[in-house]
Formats: C-alpha cells, structure tokens, sequence
C-alpha cells in the first residue's frame, strides 16, 4: 500500500515522521508534493520518501491520499487532481472547514475520511477525531486507525457533526492550554520567581495535574476539592477565577470556534457551488 499527500505543511510531516517511526509505510511508499523544489528536497534528504512538484503525480501515487493544504487553495487543487483520483483510493482530509460533501463534491469522489487532528500530534501525543463515509471498507478504517494512532489518541465517530465539535475542543484546544500556561507564568514572575522557574513550575503542575486526572477515574470537581481547604488559598483563588468568570468565557471561547467552523465548511460550500 502507498500514501501520498498533497500538500505537505507541518501536520503532514508529523504523519510522515510517525509512520515511519511505527513502519507502517516504508520510505519508497510514501510520497509527498511540495509548492517549491526546494522543500522538496529538503524532505527528500531527511526522510528518504519520494517528493515531487505535480499534485497530479502525488494523487496518482497515493492508495491513501491525504489532502493537507490549506482551506483556501483546496477548490483550484481539486480542479487539478480531481480526474486522476480513482475509485479504489482513499481520499484522507485534515483540512479545516471542509465537510465531507464538498471534499465528495469537489473531487468526484465517495471514498473519504475527515480528520481533526491537533498540534501534540507532532510528538504522539495528539488527539484526532475523524469520521469516514459509508463508501470506506473496514479493512481500509483499520489502516487508517493505526495511522492516526501512530500520533497519539485517536477517536472515531459517526456523524461528521462531532468532527466539526473536536475542531472546536481538541483541534483548537491547544492554544486554549497554552494561553493559560502563558498566563499562569506571568503570574508566576510577577510573585517574583524568575521566568525560567515560573515556567518549569507551571509545565510540571499541569502535566502532573492532567495525569492524575486520567489516572484517578474521578470527577474534576473531586479533584478540586481535594485541593480546596475551607479558607484556604484554593478558595480564594478559585472565588476570583469564578467572580471573573472563567468557565463561561473559556465555555463562550469554544463556543465561538465552533461557531467559525460552521462558518467556514458554509462559506467553502458557496464557494464550490
């Protein structure tokens, strides 16, 4: 079996990197189209896959063929892929804001799986969400499991509508975590600790924090009273970050990046129209 992608950004060589790294694929089964013949051959060079310049070539390669580009080029390099993809290969998106009918719609083509993945995925610790259309074979979802699994989590779900809601959560999330961790060690070096000690304070307080959440089995409302002492420093803390209104902004945060998902896959779908 080959993969290709079309497009190959940051997500697509952490693909690259993983499968590789578990065996899935070998390096001559792999194939990867590039804008400039430079990144080309820089990828040549560190992974020893097959790169090219031509989509044509990379969906032609490809029994799996994952479309990693950008939301916004995606209509033109359909136009130019769309009447060399047959019905035998796997179109795989991890495209942001484009549903599954207009990837159908675009390139004449039933066979599809739509992915959410996120940033950690680079190391394999990432979260991915997808969904396939009732055209993909089981043996085929089996292969796509142990790809996305190679970058960490994976989660399959039936109705596409849960993909557009990762995007919201797990997709974005990361920059959610990394907001609170900037904030926190801001708070941190105000109290007067250096940034170097703020910051290793509050990456081990949140890994250690996350991991005894999965661990434990509990609640996180239980987790947090077990930090919380009646008059402690906990209570007041956490009376702020609810008198400020934490959990609804974070909550109305989510919110609204479900909200530019929805508005995104409806603007892609005019666009195709």
């Amino acid at each position: 079996m080959n993969i290709s992608f079309i497009g190959t950004g940051i997500m697509a060589t952490a693909i690259i990197k993983s499968i590789l790294d578990h065996n899935l694929f070998k390096e001559e089964e792999i194939m990867g189209s590039f804008h400039r013949d430079k990144n080309a051959q820089e990828i040549k060079d560190h992974y020893r896959i097959n790169t090219t310049t031509s989509n044509i070539e990379a969906a032609k390669f490809g029994d799996i063929v994952v479309f990693s580009i950008k939301p916004q080029v995606f209509e033109s390099i359909a136009n130019e892929v769309k009447d060399y993809i047959k019905d035998s290969q796997l179109v795989m998106s991890i495209m942001a804001g484009i549903d599954i009918e207009t990837l159908q719609k675009n390139l004449l083509h039933k066979k599809v799986v739509r992915c959410m993945p996120n940033t950690p995925a680079q190391i394999g610790k990432g979260m991915t969400v997808w969904t396939a259309t009732k055209e993909v074979e089981e043996n085929t979802k089996e292969s796509v499991k142990q790809i996305l699994s190679s970058l960490g989590d994976e989660m399959y779900v039936d109705d596409e509508v849960y993909v557009d809601m990762a995007t919201a959560i797990s997709g974005t999330g990361p920059a959610y975590v990394f907001l609170f961790l900037e904030s926190l060690i801001n708070a941190g070096v105000h109290l007067g600790f250096s940034r170097k000690d703020s910051t290793e304070l509050v990456y081990k307080t949140t890994l250690g924090s996350v991991l005894f959440a999965i661990q434990s089995g509990k609640h996180t409302s239980e987790l947090r009273d077990m930090v919380t002492s009646p008059g402690g420093t906990a209570a007041d803390a956490l009376y702020e970050l609810e008198k400020g209104g934490f959990r609804t902004v974070l909550e109305k945060a989510v919110y609204a990046a479900y909200q530019r998902t929805n508005y995104l896959k409806d603007l892609n779908k005019k666009k195709g129209a």
